[in-house]
């Protein structure tokens, strides 16, 4: 009789393990959540204001960012044959602190555009002879013709900001920048440009773990000059000196866009969309071409391959 316990003991005891175990995986399954990359771009979209735990704002998914990216630059596409059509003058103005994202942003721009069309101009120190010049004379040797895209990585405004700061000017020629670049500015409005200003804004904290990541890789190490090094010692100083490059010069004719950079995915895409919407393009992209067969070789003999140099298969 007790063996017959013992027995029924045993086997309710087992099911009730095995019961356990499979609540047990249930739970599991239940706490696993979704990866990011299932996610479809409808509900990426839903989520990008969504915020974690700290109050933060999650981090866009690479695979929306690329396609949403790669939507973006064909938009970009369409918008340089319209420009080019009509014989628009565009120039695009980024500014902001160093490691903001402006040449990330640039390079995104430019990378699906035609060259002929669309230029990047990154000036350096001014020589001794331009420095003899009127301030802006330098800038406007580079502004665009009819049909052209102009995009200034730093521009006339280094003069409100890093020379301003770091004592390159004198006070009287940084109160002339304060007072002059409004009203040139107006000038190329008034001309017909179109004038688009874009302020990379990045937090200290976010700027100084971009400052140790270039330190840290040998390919981007260049992007990190003394001269960043000292600005990341004035952070208080370029603030100030914002402030009131913004007060001077955020005119109705050309009015700052503040972007918030901190995610450099984000300020990407929203650059861009921005960009596309102050623009009002029409899309007139050309048919495709239909390439023709190609003719024979009739009776031309190529020169023996042993007569020409080749680069060697290092891959």
């Amino acid at each position: 009789m007790s063996e017959i316990i013992e027995n029924a003991i045993h086997e309710l005891n087992d099911g009730v393990g095995k019961k356990e175990q499979k609540a047990k995986k249930k739970a599991k399954k239940q706490k696993k959540k979704p990866k990011d990359d299932i996610y479809e771009p409808s509900q990426q979209l839903d989520n990008l204001n969504n915020s974690n735990d700290e109050g933060q704002t999650s981090k866009l998914n690479n695979k929306f960012y690329e396609k949403e990216l790669m939507r973006l630059q064909v938009e970009l596409v369409k918008m340089q044959y319209w420009i080019k059509h009509v014989g628009l003058r565009v120039v695009l103005i980024f500014e902001g602190r160093d490691a903001a994202g402006k040449g990330g942003t640039i390079k995104r721009i430019t990378e699906p555009l035609n060259p002929r069309g669309c230029r990047v101009v990154a000036l350096g120190t001014p020589s001794d002879l331009q420095k003899t010049q009127w301030y802006f004379q330098r800038y406007v040797e580079h502004l665009p013709s009819a049909g052209e895209i102009v995009l200034f990585d730093r521009s006339w405004y280094n003069r409100a900001g890093v020379e301003h700061v770091m004592g390159f000017c004198t006070e009287e020629q940084y109160k002339e920048f304060l007072f002059s670049c409004p009203e040139f500015e107006r000038m190329l409005v008034r001309s017909g440009i179109v004038l688009l200003k874009y302020w990379f804004s990045v937090s200290d904290h976010e700027q100084e773990t971009r400052f140790q990541s270039r330190l840290l890789d040998p390919a981007r190490r260049w992007k990190l000059s003394p001269m960043d090094l000292e600005s990341r010692e004035r952070w208080v100083e370029y603030s100030q000196a914002k402030d009131k490059m913004f007060a001077h010069t955020n005119i109705p004719e050309a009015p700052w866009f503040t972007v918030e950079a901190d995610d450099k995915k984000r300020a990407r895409l929203n650059c861009i969309k921005h960009i596309l919407s102050k623009i009002p393009y029409e899309d007139l992209t050309p048919d495709p071409l239909i390439l023709p067969p190609r003719k024979p070789a009739a009776d031309y003999i190529r020169p023996p391959r042993n007569e020409q140099f080749f680069v060697p298969h290092f891959y």
